[in-house]
């Protein structure tokens, strides 16, 4: 097993999307990339902590390519607005790839620069690319949000 961490606003839809994916384990939604240990959901919610809405995916590789999940990411956000996604705004929102390894990396870069050359968004892709830093698991009630709330997504 392998792990991915995705940010692109809204973690409950995000999440939903990729534990509908062949050969992802698990999900999990969370905050990384800021400053505050172990923030709350209000605090990253404030914009003050640094922090993104993410979600952290374990996935066998034999069944889903590392490309492939970036694909599905491509596909389930808008990644040319920055820091906003639908209603949502401010940094916790941000497009963001968290890679674990050089490979991860060489294959975000790779595919990020396949999309802007696509043509298939008018605006620059303003997705970043980061090492992962540590992730920090979201309240109890943000786990599959959509699946305990009945939201068909």
């Amino acid at each position: 097993m392998e792990k991915a961490m995705f940010g692109a606003g809204c973690f409950w839809g995000i999440e939903a999307a990729f534990r509908k994916v062949r050969g992802v384990a698990s999900t999990a939604v969370g905050y990384s990339g800021g400053q505050t240990y172990n923030p709350e959901y209000r605090e990253v919610c404030s914009g003050r902590t640094g922090h993104a809405e993410v979600v952290e995916i374990e996935f066998d590789p034999d069944a889903v390519s590392y490309g492939d999940l970036i694909e599905v990411l491509w596909r389930i956000h808008d990644p040319t607005t920055l820091n906003r996604q639908g209603p949502d705004v401010g940094t916790q929102y941000r497009s963001a790839i968290y890679f674990y390894t050089s490979g991860q990396e060489a294959a975000a870069a790779a595919s990020k620069e396949a999309l802007e050359a696509s043509g298939r968004f008018p605006r620059p892709v303003v997705t970043e690319i980061t090492p992962a830093a540590v992730f920090y698991r979201a309240e109890e009630y943000h786990q599959q949000y959509f699946e305990k709330n009945g939201v068909a997504h």
